[in-house]
């Protein structure tokens, strides 16, 4: 894996956001919406991991970055790179495990991540050896054969949840996302999901979801918003 991408807190640092990329993007091609998110959330500190290029069967074998291959848009049930999932798991739990170290709090450290990171990223809030702040999940899927593991290791029915979709998305459809969230819902009966729909909006990310996201972190991580420019 290559190196982080990090935006740090202004003045003392309240919470961390790990932000996980998708498939065929690189973590500074999300540096301008990260930096928007900086300004409405001052004293966040955003840490933006790289996935590694491997060879991507629905790429035809092209190297890009990828966490997992993946051999089909929308994903079958049965599909799961085992390796690529196992190691890139590890990855984002070392960086989690780094923040701590450097002295987070673990319940003050959020997961999120777009699409293929979407779906790393509820892996490993689901699974992690520490009790997080959240998981938000943009366009992304909970991987069927990752849900017996999750359903062994996972313990912490509090979790917040943030989940958005839109109702347009061709890539990762939206009942992808309603079956995810039932999972969620109904077999690891999670308290705490907020789930967001948007009508016209594709496999994307747009402003007012991430206005959506920005409240959803005011508030799982009792932060104060930015009033006239100041926190």
């Amino acid at each position: 894996m290559t190196a982080l991408l990090r935006f740090p807190a202004v003045g003392q640092r309240l919470a961390t956001v790990v932000f996980i990329h998708g498939l065929g993007q690189t973590n500074d091609s999300w540096r301008s919406m990260i930096e928007w998110l900086a300004r409405q959330l001052p004293r966040v500190e955003w840490v933006l991991p790289q996935a590694s290029s491997r060879p991507v069967a629905v790429s035809a074998g092209q190297l890009r970055p990828s966490w997992f291959n993946i051999a089909a848009l929308p994903p079958g049930d049965a599909e799961w790179d085992e390796a690529g999932v196992a190691a890139s798991a590890a990855y984002i739990e070392s960086i989690i495990q780094g923040e701590v170290q450097a002295g987070a709090d673990p319940r003050r450290i959020v997961v999120a991540g777009f699409s293929q990171g979407g779906a790393l990223g509820l892996l490993v809030a689901l699974t992690s050896l520490h009790d997080l702040g959240g998981a938000a999940s943009f366009s992304g899927w909970v991987p069927h054969r990752g849900r017996e593991h999750i359903m062994h290791v996972h313990t912490e029915p509090t979790l917040p949840v943030f989940l958005g979709h839109g109702r347009q998305d061709t890539e990762i459809p939206p009942y992808y996302a309603e079956e995810s969230i039932a999972f969620l819902r109904d077999v690891l009966r999670l308290r705490n999901l907020e789930v967001r729909r948007y009508e016209r909006l594709g496999h994307a990310v747009f402003g007012g979801e991430m206005y959506d996201f920005v409240n959803w972190l005011l508030r799982v991580l009792h932060l104060s918003p930015v009033i006239n420019g100041a926190p």
